[in-house]
Order: structure tokens, then sequence, then C-alpha cells
């Protein structure tokens, strides 16, 4: 499958490992929770990057204790209707403050690319079908309405913080722009039934 980085297909450097016999290995590692868990004063002592993969119903609070020690977490998503890895990576960035590598895995949709970019996902582990439509998929929204993990602005807080047309573009406010108050016309008290 091609893993597709800061919006590049790269080759995948992590060997993802399956069984005890294979944490011997050299290079990039990639374990399951199960074995970091099993063998985890084994792997401290490791030399090289090492990573982790959580199944869906493992949470980051398993983890917590040990990320500066992870270059990579894996995410997986075994079907495209179990979203709780959008919710572990913004766990990951916002509360927990990793700043490594958050890679998706699994089942992942061309369409929920962008979505997963906003919630802290920087690398993707996709089929073919999926990987064919990278460019276009993160480039399927210009404004969003949720704040997310990323650094984009939503459209509330860009309309809040807006330079009125009439100022000058040098001016910034510090209180928000309220709007004029209605016309005594315009209001429904003076109207007459």
């Amino acid at each position: 499958m091609p893993l597709i980085k800061n919006g590049a297909r790269l080759q995948d450097p992590w060997f993802a490992v399956a069984t005890e016999e294979e944490l011997d290995r050299s290079g990039p590692m990639l374990v399951p929770l199960a074995l970091w868990q099993e063998h985890r004063d084994r792997l401290v002592d490791r030399v090289g990057p090492i990573g982790i993969r959580l199944a869906s119903h493992e949470s980051p609070a398993a983890i917590a204790g040990d990320l500066e020690r992870f270059d990579l977490v894996a995410l997986e998503f075994p079907k495209f209707t179990d979203g709780r890895a959008f919710s572990y990576a913004r766990l990951l960035r916002e509360r927990h403050g990793f700043t490594g590598e958050i890679r998706a895995v699994g089942h992942v949709l061309r369409d929920q690319i962008a979505f997963l970019l906003r919630c802290g996902f920087d690398a993707f582990d996709l089929d073919e079908r999926a990987a064919a439509g990278w460019q276009a998929a993160t480039g399927a929204f210009s404004a969003w309405y949720q704040p997310a993990a990323d650094a984009d602005a939503p459209i509330p807080a860009r309309r809040r913080y807006a330079v009125p047309a009439r100022a000058s573009v040098a001016v910034i406010r510090s209180e928000p722009v309220q709007p004029p108050a209605p016309e005594p016309a315009a209001c429904a008290a003076n109207w007459a039934y």
C-alpha cells in the first residue's frame, strides 16, 4: 500500500512487527500495543526509531506516559464506519502534545483525507484508489466551521476578527465589531397591527 506523507508518495521505512521473534530487527520498527506492553523494558533499551500501532479499541491513554519514546503512532481504521481514530489523533495532538508522526492505517477512504488532516494525521497508508485521489481530497474544502488540531481558523473566528472593509488594513481591533442598531421603524415593537 502506498504511504503518503507531507503530500508526497514515499517508500515506507518502518517495519511492522507481528511476533516477538521480529523484535530483534534493526531499523525503524512499528509494534502493536500488546507487544509494547509485554516487552516494554526490552524495547526501551533498543537503538533506533520505534513506533506503536493502536487498534481502534485501544486508546492513546494506554501509552500517554511513553509518548516521548515514540516517533510514530499508527491508528487503525478497521472499517470506514469506525471513527474513533479521528478522536484519538486529536487527543494525541491537543491533550498529550504529541509532535511525531500520526499515521492512518487500514480502511481509509479518499473522502476522509481532508478531515484526517484537520484532526492531526500527517501520514496515510492508503490503497491505490485512495492514493490516486490524494491531491483532490486535500483541496476539497477551503474553509471550515469547526475548530480542529490544525492551524486553520474556522469561519466563525475569521468573521469575528475580520477587519471591516471601511477600516485601514493596518488597524487591528481588539474588540469584536458590533453591527449597527436597527432603525426604530424596523423594530417589531413599532409595527402597527
